[in-house]
């Protein structure tokens, strides 16, 4: 799959809905800037991943569930939620 800044934005918004469950609806877009991330895993590992050291730019996505605040990255190849109750999540 390859994803634009809004396919990712969408993705993000129904993951988070269903971590939480909620409805997507309830889930609001708090902001999107392009970033440089540090490695091919968005500087946002899984447990033991290896992934290349080198600048992959994309996307930092910032959602609410109208409390809490959440992250996710992503590029035009992957979607990944980040420091999700201490860990990070390959999405897709």
């Amino acid at each position: 799959m390859s994803f634009t800044r809004e396919s990712a934005v969408d993705a993000a918004k129904k993951d988070l809905a269903t971590r939480l469950n909620i409805e997507a609806s309830a889930v609001e877009e708090q902001g999107v800037i392009d970033e440089d991330f540090p490695d091919m895993s968005l500087g946002a590992p899984v447990d033991g991943e290896m992934s290349a050291q080198m600048i992959s730019s994309g996307w930092k996505i910032s959602l609410s569930d109208g409390t809490h605040s959440y992250e996710y990255r992503a590029d035009k190849y992957q979607l990944r939620l980040y420091n999700f109750h201490g860990k990070n999540f390959v999405v897709s």
